[in-house]
């Protein structure tokens, strides 16, 4: 009898510490395949953030505090009370001795252009200055359209993009900007065809206009006297 028992105990413990392993066995399944999602997903999202430009961070911590400056105007122009004011006297005496610096030590970086591609450059970096996205507008769409939001090579089609029309009508003002600044402006030319020439070549020429701007109110009588040739 006690062999019996004995038996049974021990096909139990071994049934037991059959279903133990398949247990074990199936958590550690559940886990590589979990491990395996978050892996893929991280992939991606490193994939994403190479594509991103260098000074993406910057950019957007700047969107953020902009979008958060014009909720706390909002808030404080609701109660009647004026926001740079309310502002400026937040401000220390370190904060502005700092500002003031800064301001002294900014310079202009423009330094104009010389050719098509510089004068391009400085159109494109004109525009962005005077971009100002919504940020709730942004995260709106990235949700709504998911993975195609960052299309990449293997991307087959992105979906309807509509712009708002206050984007359109930016974009016309700008362009009617253009068309204006562009009507004041002439080609220059290179010479003057009815204007007398005492130059030899082009170098002689601008020498010649720079002795006329200092010196051709001294020498406006003299030259009038030899051309009548009544000159002493």
């Amino acid at each position: 009898m006690s062999s019996e028992v004995a038996v049974g105990s021990t096909s139990g413990a071994s049934k037991n510490s059959k279903s133990d392993r398949l247990a074990r066995l199936r958590e550690l399944q559940l886990r590589r395949n979990e491990a395996r999602k978050l892996n893929h997903k991280e992939v991606i999202e490193e994939d994403k953030r190479k594509k991103l430009p260098t000074n993406w961070d910057a950019k957007r911590q700047r969107l953020e505090w902009e979008e958060e400056e014009l909720q706390k105007r909002k808030e404080v122009e609701e109660k009647g009370e004026n926001y740079d004011r309310m502002k400026v006297l937040e401000i220390t005496a370190e904060q502005a001795e700092k500002w003031e610096r800064k301001k002294k030590a900014k310079h202009n970086p423009d330094k104009g252009f010389a050719d098509f591609e510089q004068a391009t450059i400085r159109q494109y970096q004109r525009l962005t200055k005077q971009l100002k996205p919504d940020v709730s507008d942004y995260e709106r769409e990235k949700e709504k359209m998911g993975e195609v939001f960052y299309p990449t090579i293997d991307t087959l089609g992105v979906e309807d993009h509509k712009d708002s029309e206050d984007a359109v009508e930016n974009m016309v003002k700008d362009l009617e900007k253009q068309i204006e600044k562009r009507s004041k402006y002439s080609r220059r030319r290179t010479y003057d065809p009815d204007e007398d020439i005492d130059y030899i070549n082009e170098r002689n020429m601008k020498f010649n206009k720079k002795l006329e701007r200092f010196y051709g109110k001294y020498t406006t009588e003299i030259k009038q006297n030899l051309e009548r040739g009544t000159a002493v």
